[in-house]
C-alpha cells in the first residue's frame, strides 16, 4: 500500500487536498479532522505504525467499543 500523509480543507462540502497533493480519482482515503489551525506532521516511524493500524482495521482485526471498555474495566 502506497500512502500519503497530507492536508487540505473542506470547501464546499467536499475535501480539497492542498496544492501540490496529487490523488487518483477513486483514492480511499482516511480523514483525521481537527481544528482549522491544528496541523502536525509524522514522523517516519509513526507513519509506519498508523498505515499499520489502518491495514489492521481494513483487514477486520478491530476490537468493538464494549470490548474495549470491558479491557480498560479491568
Amino acid at each position: 500500500m502506497n500512502m500519503q500523509v497530507f492536508s487540505g480543507q473542506v470547501r464546499g462540502g467536499t475535501i480539497v487536498p492542498d496544492e501540490g497533493v496529487e490523488l487518483s480519482e477513486g483514492s480511499r482515503v482516511t480523514v483525521i479532522a481537527g481544528e482549522a489551525d491544528a496541523a502536525f506532521e509524522l514522523t517516519a516511524e509513526s507513519e509506519a505504525e498508523l498505515a499499520e493500524s489502518i491495514a489492521e482495521a481494513d483487514r477486520g482485526d478491530v476490537v468493538s467499543a464494549d470490548e474495549l471498555l470491558r479491557r480498560l474495566s479491568r
